[in-house]
């Protein structure tokens, strides 16, 4: 089974001045091409030559395979939890809301905590709200091509930090790009994702 590039569900300029389209060209086009294109060589004559992204995640040993198999899992999340800041939804509502507040306090203190963990992420990685096997919303912090899935958690949200996320548009600045990532996220699919 080859891997295909998922298209994205908004157009490269409809982030900005949150991500530019800049950035969406090399990070969607450049980067996320690459794993995908890494994955589709890597699975020739395996036994993962035609499982899915979440299988190869489970069960591969760590190295290459896993890693571009987890970068094209995480990536393609990232992406589709998206909307231009005028139509996406700034705040959850009801159960994830109720969730939240259970776990975290007040909504607020909630972006500041996920902000926290995704501005202290050493090197390159990826911060994650994830439901955890007790069903309790956690916020992990994953190095390189960590992925809550690895973990047998349920992944909702994540801001990717690898410098290529933002390099670009906010240079070493990684605070800056997480206070526009909220601008951006659609809670609507956060939402869809906790219900699912």
């Amino acid at each position: 089974m080859a891997h295909q590039l998922p298209p994205l569900p908004f157009s490269a300029n409809d982030l900005s001045p949150a991500i530019s389209s800049l950035t969406i060209g090399y990070h969607y086009g450049k980067h996320h091409q690459a794993y995908i294109n890494n994955l589709n060589n890597l699975i020739v004559g395996t036994p993962f030559e035609n499982s899915g992204l979440e299988t190869i995640i489970a069960k591969a040993p760590a190295g290459a395979l896993f890693n571009n198999a987890a970068q094209v899992f995480n990536h393609t999340f990232y992406f589709n939890q998206f909307k231009a800041s005028a139509t996406a939804k700034k705040r959850p509502e009801n159960e994830l809301l109720r969730a939240i507040e259970k776990d975290f306090g007040k909504f607020e203190k909630f972006v500041e905590t996920f902000s926290s963990a995704a501005a202290t992420v050493f090197g390159s990685g990826w911060a994650w709200l994830v439901l955890d096997q007790e069903g309790n919303l956690v916020i992990t912090q994953e190095s390189n091509a960590g992925c809550p899935l690895a973990r047998k958690q349920k992944p909702l949200m994540t801001c990717d930090v690898w410098e290529h996320a933002y390099y670009l548009d906010y240079q070493n600045r990684r605070p800056d790009y997480i206070k526009a990532f909220w601008d951006i996220l659609d809670w609507n699919v956060i939402e869809k994702r906790f219900g699912a």
